[in-house]
């Protein structure tokens, strides 16, 4: 199943993509993608409603804005140079644990939205992310029992703005939270619909020009490592999102570094996820 919303902003409602791409409205159905949705088993009696409903949902024309396929979720944790080459590329050792950090989730917005570049900024940066969506609260779990806890799986570009991450002092939160810098979907895909996490290809583009173009399989800490650990330090609820990290060709990584000018186009996608298109504009 893939989930997607749609409408304008601050009243988009719950939909599904269909196996042949059209979107339909399911709020018939009478409940958002959001905490409880995630951990009340919604997808299982989504499901289940569908079978029954199907032929009376509205169909959504495709044009319609689609929105940030969930409700904001309590968190949004970051996996930072969990690619190896990335972290060459960075400059920094592979991390022996996950180096981990948050995101305001007020950052989120449409997969296809604008990006805005901060007030001041001059080092705006991408990243094309797979992000895992949480399915039910995890607490202390193991390794073994990680994936049962996974909602289903989503694209995410995780902006970041350099000079506040790293050259000002503090935690890199401060580079990663400004306004529309987490454009999530176009949709959620059920595991079901994803047949090895650890290997999808996924990539970034730049006014056309492929700048990131890389694997999952180069994760230094895979999917059930990642939730494992996150869960001995925090509860995860459903809903939340773990980012999990991007590979080579940010921005940051270039001789001399490449980062976002308004008008710039950045399109990114991973496989079986979908893709999506952000216009950066300048704050005003």
């Amino acid at each position: 199943m893939k989930l997607i919303r749609f409408g304008a902003i601050g009243n988009e409602k719950p939909g599904v993509q269909l196996e042949n791409g059209d979107w339909l409205d399911v709020s018939g159905f009478g409940q958002d993608y959001d905490e409880q949705f995630f951990g009340g088993d919604g997808i299982h009696r989504l499901k289940g409603w569908l079978d029954k409903n199907v032929g009376s949902c509205p169909k959504v024309d495709d044009s319609m804005r689609l929105g940030a396929p969930l409700c904001r979720p309590s968190k949004i944790i970051c996996i930072g140079l969990n690619y190896a080459k990335h972290a060459q590329e960075a400059g920094m050792e592979i991390p022996k644990e996950p180096v981990l950090f948050f995101k305001a989730t007020s950052a989120i917005v449409g997969p296809n939205d604008d990006v805005v570049i901060p007030k001041g900024s001059t080092k705006t940066d991408w990243e094309v992310e797979l992000a895992i969506v949480i399915g039910k609260k995890a607490s202390y779990v193991s390794e073994s029992e990680a994936m049962d806890h996974v909602a289903g799986y989503v694209l995410h570009n995780d902006y970041s703005e350099r000079e506040y991450q790293i050259e000002r002092s503090g935690q890199w939160v401060k580079g990663k939270s400004c306004d529309t810098f987490a454009p999530i979907g176009p949709f959620i895909a059920t595991p079901d619909e994803i047949k090895d996490p650890h290997n999808l290809d996924l990539w970034l583009k730049v006014n056309g020009e492929t700048l990131q173009n890389s694997n999952t399989s180069d994760f230094v800490f895979d999917i059930p490592t990642s939730i494992s650990y996150i869960s001995q330090f925090m509860t995860l609820l459903p809903g939340d999102v773990i980012s999990t990290g991007t590979p080579f060709g940010v921005g940051l990584g270039f001789d001399p570094p490449r980062y976002l000018k308004p008008g710039d186009v950045v399109e990114l996608g991973i496989d079986g996820l979908g893709s999506s298109k952000q216009v950066a504009k300048a704050y005003s």
